[in-house]
């Protein structure tokens, strides 16, 4: 589980950190910052799927010019923050066989080799215990770009390669190995190529690659959701493509099926008692309908967004292999503030079983009026600061008497009244005053 996020330089984040749990949810104005969140964490997915630098941020195409990847929002130039020549990014993930905490962080920045490219600077990859606090300590560095002097890794003296100081192993009395790796892709995907890495440490770095590459950026299409699917696909779309045969393949579970049918005849007025999967005679692809009490059939055309998108989510998490990683934007789109209960219920409790995590950006205080205490924890605000680009992300919790006013006066009216950005605000305010 991916426990936390720093950014630096990264768009409009000059230093931001994200708790997050089995389930976060982040709030905050129209072009606050939400979506650069989602960025980041689409960055690091580009590197656990192993793609080069120039990948990640330009986008990824396929021999005949199909999209592999979609490239990061915005122009090249505008990932890192304006007058910053270098971002970062970092991770904290906790792994549980054997139970670790692992940290991972890159630096990157402009390749003067290449005028437009981008290179890593410097990365670092260490595990340990996790304290109480949700901190590592007890680290072991298992590699760094930039060890303490005087080793001379850290002089960085080869303009072809990133160099890595290892940890010690073995009989290894000084420093470990030193590994020279490609500066145009994260030595996170490159150390298993290397026979001076011992087994051990590449089982780390794998497994935190693993969890990066596990994510999926769910943009839901109501269009697409309604498109008959062919038989066999088993894997719902990034936009709902296969929806019909995926929750098919669902439904061949009666325990998931009763669950299925139970979720969307409390989510939707129409009194449905089964859902069905009729075949198209002339292309044989699959299509989805809902058979009511009263024996009437009403086809996937006629259902609203909001039923397709709760759909479309139900089949994402009650699947037969949910991704470990789920982000939604505006997750409340379509969904009438009635029904917004089930939605919370549904991503609690499939989350708190800790086999995936879900991060969504909301505008509605309806929801927030109804997340958990865990919900709650993990829940952070992003706040623009004035007169400037620059973003702010706080723990809601971390701000002032915010638990006490949660219980008098509820999250979904201190999110409507702006009370949240205002604590910020004066926080921001107070520490930019000189002491008298």
């Amino acid at each position: 589980m991916i426990t936390s996020l720093r950014l630096r330089n990264f768009k409009n984040f000059a230093n931001g950190g994200v708790r997050l749990g089995p389930f976060t949810v982040i709030v905050g104005a129209n072009a606050s910052g939400k979506s650069n969140v989602r960025d980041a964490l689409r960055f690091l997915h580009g590197i656990g799927r192993g793609y080069g630098l120039a990948d990640v941020i330009g986008g990824r195409y396929g021999a005949g010019g199909e999209v592999q990847w979609q490239p990061i929002r915005g122009a090249a130039d505008e990932i890192v923050r304006w007058g910053e020549s270098s971002f970062g990014l970092g991770i904290m993930v906790s792994l549980p066989k054997p139970p670790r905490l692992t940290r991972y962080a890159i630096l990157i920045g402009g390749d003067e080799r290449r005028p437009g490219g981008f290179r890593v600077l410097s990365e670092q990859f260490g595990i340990g215990q996790r304290s109480r606090e949700g901190r590592i300590h007890q680290e072991t560095i298992i590699y760094t770009s930039h060890p303490p002097a005087p080793d001379p890794v850290r002089k960085q003296d080869d303009d072809t390669h990133l160099l890595l100081r290892m940890a010690k192993t073995g009989e290894q009395k000084k420093l470990g190995h030193r590994v020279a790796v490609r500066p145009d892709q994260p030595a996170l995907t490159q150390i298993q190529e290397h026979r001076n890495v011992v087994r051990a440490h590449k089982q780390y770095a794998e497994q935190v690659r693993a969890v990066l590459a596990d994510m999926r950026f769910l943009d839901l299409s109501p269009e697409r959701m309604r498109q008959p699917a062919f038989p066999g696909q088993t894997v719902l779309g990034d936009g709902g493509e296969n929806l019909p045969t995926v929750l098919k393949e669902i439904c061949e579970s009666p325990e998931r099926r009763e669950a299925l049918v139970e979720w969307t005849r409390e989510l939707t007025p129409m009194d449905v008692r089964d859902l069905d999967f009729p075949t198209d005679p002339l292309t044989g692809r699959v299509q989805l309908a809902f058979r009511e009490e009263n024996g009437r059939t009403i086809s996937a055309y006629s259902a609203s967004d909001g039923t397709l998108r709760f759909l479309a989510m139900l089949a994402a998490l009650l699947g037969t292999n949910p991704a470990g990683f789920y982000v939604f934007e505006e997750i409340d789109n379509g969904i009438h503030p009635s029904r917004l209960r089930l939605l919370l219920d549904l991503i609690e409790k499939q989350t708190a079983k800790r086999q995936t995590q879900v991060v969504t950006t909301t505008h509605s205080p309806d929801l927030l009026s109804m997340v958990g205490d865990g919900t709650f924890e993990h829940t952070s605000v992003i706040c623009r600061l004035p007169d400037t680009d620059d973003a702010v992300v706080k723990r809601v919790a971390d701000l002032p008497n915010a638990a006490k006013l949660r219980g008098s006066q509820g999250l979904g009216r201190l999110h409507a009244s702006g009370w949240m950005e205002d604590a910020i605000l004066f926080e921001a305010g107070e520490a930019a005053t000189p002491d008298s």
